[in-house]
């Protein structure tokens, strides 16, 4: 079957992945790659295995094999080898320091009148009342007044 991605190695980069391989000190994941990368090398001194003897050799899908081959052709050798790192964090966080200290310090303060503390509904009405924020959850502010070391006693 032809293949869309061929694995040409430079010298330099094979010697790379067979000091890599060889060393033991990386990440297992890593390791696989690069004996998929090394097995899958179709120059002139690669043993350009198919993907079916890869992945009986190394305990590995084809589909790995397949992934591994289109990083490399696509994105390079480190692309190939190594995890992806997000760049931002997953999620935006909803408060600032300045904004949680206000929640603090509206927890700290009396409770309206007729209550006898605060409760997470109450504490988010006022909040927003404030205009501390626009919206927010309850369960933002409980993760926020757990995390925080604040002793009303």
């Amino acid at each position: 079957m032809h293949k869309k991605y061929l694995i040409q190695l430079s010298l330099e980069q094979r010697q790379h992945l067979d000091t890599l391989v060889r060393s033991g000190t990386q990440a297992a994941r890593t390791q696989i790659h690069a004996r998929i990368l090394l097995k899958a090398d179709a120059g002139p001194d690669g043993p350009a295995w198919g993907d079916a003897a890869i992945a009986d050799a190394l305990e590995v899908s084809i589909p790995t094999i397949e992934r591994v081959r289109k990083a490399f052709v696509t994105a390079g050798l480190d692309t190939a080898l190594y995890r992806r790192r997000p760049h931002q964090p997953s999620r935006r966080r909803k408060l600032d320091g300045a904004q949680e200290a206000r929640v603090v310090a509206v927890t700290c303060s009396t409770p309206p009148q007729g209550h006898e503390r605060w409760t997470l509904t109450l504490l988010r009405e006022r909040v927003i009342a404030l205009d501390v924020v626009d919206d927010i959850a309850r369960e933002t502010l409980r993760r926020l007044l757990k995390k925080t070391s604040s002793n009303r006693g």
